[in-house]
């Protein structure tokens, strides 16, 4: 049966309908996009906030890609719970500011329809899903944009950061049984609180255990809620030291009693995981793909 959440009323269920298989990008297509990030302008933002190696961690994990469809564009590929890649949303971003280019067009497409891919069926899921096996102990924080996903995930890395792509994105029945046996907080961007409540309702009455950040909400100022500000936003104010102080501090409180009892001051900290530093470490083979390399002409 298919869930019906298009009324506020009672869910109702629709008789069963035969669908189109859903379709897929080509494994080979992705790859092709994976390096190249000297030229691509989402990379150049984060990497002026975060450096350059964990700045390629994060956007090799989620499989963001460079594109050369608009000169400095992203690819951000959706790549669902069983790693097959559904789609890929093309976005060019201001390399100084990070926001999105919108004048004199709003720049932002699909990978099917640049490559023309016939009878492509398009059946979105969260940017970042394929994380959720390998974090099965955290928690699932679902934003709208991309972006915003790969932001969060740096400065609070004890949470598994996914993006919806829109106001209403892939919030459907279908979609969202992904979250089953997880924990999930919704963080909607200002302005869109009451909308994401309804979300909030659909995940719940799927049996899943699911709130709501509405803080921001809250406390922004007029002009903050005209911009529709996200988490974003106010994440990348804080200097990226101080940001992973606070993630120790959170894990062991008392770091925070040393600190004042010793009048100690931040000078510079590193993060360190044992268990993935090994794996992302840059090579040089992988600080090569800073360098310029082919990536699919047509993408």
């Amino acid at each position: 049966m298919l869930c019906d959440f298009a009324t506020p009323s009672a869910w109702r269920a629709k008789p069963t309908e035969q669908r189109k298989p859903t379709s897929f990008i080509a494994a080979e297509t992705v790859v092709q996009t994976l390096h190249g990030y000297e030229k691509n302008n989402l990379y150049l933002f984060l990497r002026s906030k975060f450096g350059a190696e964990d700045t390629i961690r994060l956007m090799k994990d989620y499989r963001a890609g460079t594109s050369k469809h608009w000169p400095g564009s992203c690819v951000f590929w959706q790549t669902d719970i069983n790693g097959d890649v559904r789609a890929g949303k093309v976005m060019l971003y201001d390399a100084e500011t990070g926001k999105r280019v919108k004048e004199p067009f709003n720049h932002v497409t699909w990978v099917h329809s640049l490559l023309q891919l016939p009878d492509f069926n398009l059946r979105q899921c969260f940017f970042g899903e394929h994380l959720l096996p390998m974090n099965r102990g955290k928690p699932v924080a679902i934003v709208e944009s991309e972006k915003t996903a790969i932001v969060a995930a740096y400065y609070l890395p004890e949470y598994v950061w996914l993006a919806s792509g829109g106001k209403n994105g892939c919030f459907n029945c279908d979609a969202l049984r992904v979250f089953k046996g997880h924990q999930v907080i919704l963080y909607p961007d200002i302005g869109a609180t009451d909308q994401w409540r309804q979300k909030l309702t659909q995940l719940r009455n799927l049996g899943i255990e699911a709130n709501i950040f509405n803080y921001l909400e809250e406390v922004a100022t007029d002009n903050e809620r005209t911009a529709g500000l996200d988490i974003a936003d106010y994440l990348l104010q804080i200097e990226p030291d101080q940001a992973v102080l606070q993630a120790m501090i959170r894990r062991n409180p008392m770091l925070q009693k040393f600190i004042d009892d010793l009048q100690l001051t931040l000078v510079s900290v590193e993060r360190y995981n044992p268990d993935t530093d090994a794996i992302h470490k840059l090579s040089k083979t992988e600080n090569n793909d800073c360098e310029e390399n082919s990536v699919n002409t047509r993408i």
